[in-house]
Order: structure tokens, then C-alpha cells, then sequence
């Protein structure tokens, strides 16, 4: 059986919605979870993936891509081109169990509540087994972590 994450529970799916203010937060790419993340790996997506850096460089979060900077970190010049799962108006992890948890939760009735629960998801990056997903995504990928890069 299947440890539910407690994140799911503190962080519910939100109802479908177009409005602008969602589709807009479609654009900047939602954080999975650690578990998410591996299962999006193991679903072929790590070519789809970027890694982003916390502020101290003491971890790294894997996040769908930027359009056009997949498998790669996230650069800045990447970033208004939106998710790489989001084409013509809707996402194609929509409703799947690859959706991350940060887009799933993410509504224009939870203005505000956003930041609290990409906080939570960035508890569950800075752990052994983030790491070690980051560690192994960054070799998968070729590439090799940047100088000033605390990884434990």
C-alpha cells in the first residue's frame, strides 16, 4: 500500500477553472513533490524537467520546464515562455497523477495560500532523498552542478 503524502491533504485539488488568473498561473511552472517528481522521471518527462535552486544554493527542486529550457537549469531567459506542459490554453498533466501538487492546488480563490504550500514543497526538496533525486537527475542529464552548489 501507498503512504499517502501529508501535503495532499494540506494542499487539496482545486476546481478546473480558465479564468486568466489561473491560466496565467499555468504559465510559471508548479513544483511536484520529491515522489511526483521521480514518477514523472520514471514516466519519461526528465528530458521536460529544469532544476531550480533555493536562494542558498543548499538544495535544488525539479519543476516542469520552461519551453525550450528542458533538462537543463532554470534560466531566467527561458522563463517567459511559460510551462512546457501548457499548449493552447490547457495543460497536458491536466488531471493526471504527473500533475504536481503546486498546480493542482493553485486557484484564483486561494490568492495568497500559494506561497505557504510552495514553501511545504520546498521542505520536501531539502531531504536525503531530494537530493539524491536532484544528484541523479543532474548526471542523467550530463550536466554538472554549479560552483557554490551545497549538496549534502
Amino acid at each position: 500500500m501507498t503512504k499517502i503524502h501529508a501535503l495532499y491533504r494540506r494542499y487539496p485539488p482545486s476546481r478546473p477553472c480558465t479564468c486568466q488568473i489561473c491560466r496565467y498561473f499555468c504559465m510559471r511552472p508548479g513544483w511536484w513533490l520529491v515522489s511526483e517528481a521521480r514518477g514523472a522521471i520514471d514516466s519519461g518527462y526528465a528530458g521536460k524537467m529544469m532544476l531550480e535552486f533555493s536562494p542558498d544554493r543548499s538544495f535544488g527542486v525539479l519543476s516542469p520546464a520552461f519551453r525550450g529550457n528542458g533538462g537543463n537549469f532554470a534560466l531566467q531567459e527561458y522563463s517567459y515562455n511559460g510551462c512546457i506542459f501548457f499548449e493552447n490554453e490547457s495543460c497536458e498533466l491536466f488531471g493526471s497523477i504527473l500533475q504536481p501538487v503546486e498546480c493542482r492546488f493553485c486557484h484564483h480563490k486561494r490568492i495568497g495560500r500559494g506561497e505557504k504550500c510552495h514553501h511545504d514543497i520546498a521542505k520536501d526538496w531539502n531531504t536525503g532523498k531530494g537530493k539524491r533525486l536532484v544528484r541523479d537527475w543532474v548526471q542523467y542529464n550530463g550536466l554538472s552542478l554549479p560552483d557554490g552548489f551545497i549538496q549534502s
